[in-house]
């Protein structure tokens, strides 16, 4: 963070004459900052955060901060490079890209993010896109503590987690809280509205996938994917921990556990988790491990509202029978049968 530099007198009663700034300014331990407090906490260095939709003057009295998070709150991947941010004890300014009123459609967010999605972050005013690519670069940008392997193969096995979320575990999660949660939200929207949504997504495959988890829920083909993906993913977790490590890497924490906290809490705050995990006692033991993380609790759970809490559990209670089902499924020998 740039700390505040000038007359400290003249801020504090800019402060005060400008109410705007006060609700959207946050401590990253979550709490706000009011205008009686003294500015010399920021003189100091006490990282902040802002969130406001317009931010003239809060750069105006603040600066520009080095590192910009454009995020929607609840998504997977934001907390995945907040929890990475937090690792290097850095702090950055928050911006929030409303997804349910499509915001990440708007053409000066679309300058940052050709793709339209969340999280960007920006550095010294350049862009960088897709949340696995964020966390590299701000583990090389800030070395100290180190998030990958010193040992090369080490580091490609880091990075076939990486690459097992990004092709299966993301579109995994997405799709069974879309048929918990947002396909909801989407049946209370006028037919105009969902068909605005859908013709934003650029990406047809996407676009099918949306179209078929609306349109089918729990039993749509991508959701039965999702599922097969968890599968996978946690299996072999619990084998990549049965050399007695605690982490994903024999060599210790990594990216490669950042990269899984996000998409084994949201199944844990719908109430699924232990769907896949029950006959996993090394991945149970990881995830109590996780859960205790700081840089876990400062990019999942601090910014979770209640509200956002309450929603995913009582929708994810209400598919968890079809979940499971489902995952039975998958895992019958009529489906797999053994290799005579």
């Amino acid at each position: 963070m740039h700390p505040i530099g000038g007359n400290l007198g003249l801020y504090e009663t800019v402060l005060s004459s400008r109410p705007l700034v006060d609700p959207g300014l946050v401590l990253l331990n979550g709490s706000k900052f009011s205008g009686g407090q003294s500015m010399k906490n920021f003189q100091q260095g006490f990282p902040v955060t802002l969130n406001l939709l317009d931010y003239r003057s809060a750069d105006f009295l603040y600066g520009t901060f080095m590192l910009k998070l454009y995020q929607f709150g609840n998504s997977v991947c934001a907390q995945k490079v907040r929890i990475t941010l937090s690792e290097k004890d850095q702090s950055w300014e928050t911006r929030e890209v409303n997804l349910f009123t499509s915001e990440q459609y708007d053409p000066e967010y679309l300058k940052l993010n050709p793709k339209g999605l969340v999280p960007t972050l920006v550095h010294d005013g350049k862009p960088i896109i897709e949340s696995t690519v964020i966390c590299e670069y701000v583990d090389e940008t800030f070395p100290n503590p180190k998030l990958k392997p010193e040992n090369p193969y080490e580091r490609a096995q880091m990075r076939l987690w990486s690459k097992a979320v990004d092709e299966g575990l993301h579109e995994g999660v997405v799709e069974i809280s879309f048929s918990a949660m947002f396909r909801e939200r989407m049946k209370k929207m006028s037919n105009e509205q969902r068909e605005i949504r859908f013709r934003n997504v650029g990406d047809p495959k996407r676009r099918d996938r949306f179209m078929s988890t609306y349109e089918q829920g729990v039993d749509s083909p991508y959701v039965y994917r999702g599922v097969v993906a968890y599968e996978k993913a946690f299996a072999d977790m619990e084998s990549a921990l049965a050399g007695g490590n605690d982490w994903l890497m024999p060599s210790g924490y990594s990216l490669a556990d950042i990269n899984m906290m996000p998409y084994a809490a949201r199944l844990a705050y719908l109430n699924l988790l232990d769907i896949w995990i029950d006959d996993k006692p090394l991945v149970q033991a990881w995830w109590r491990r996780a859960k205790a993380v700081p840089a876990f609790i400062k990019g999942i759970v601090d910014p979770l509202t209640d509200k956002e809490e309450e929603e995913m559990m009582t929708f994810g209670c209400k598919i968890k029978d079809q979940i499971r089902a489902v995952s039975d499924k998958y895992l019958s020998p009529a489906v797999n049968p053994t290799p005579g």
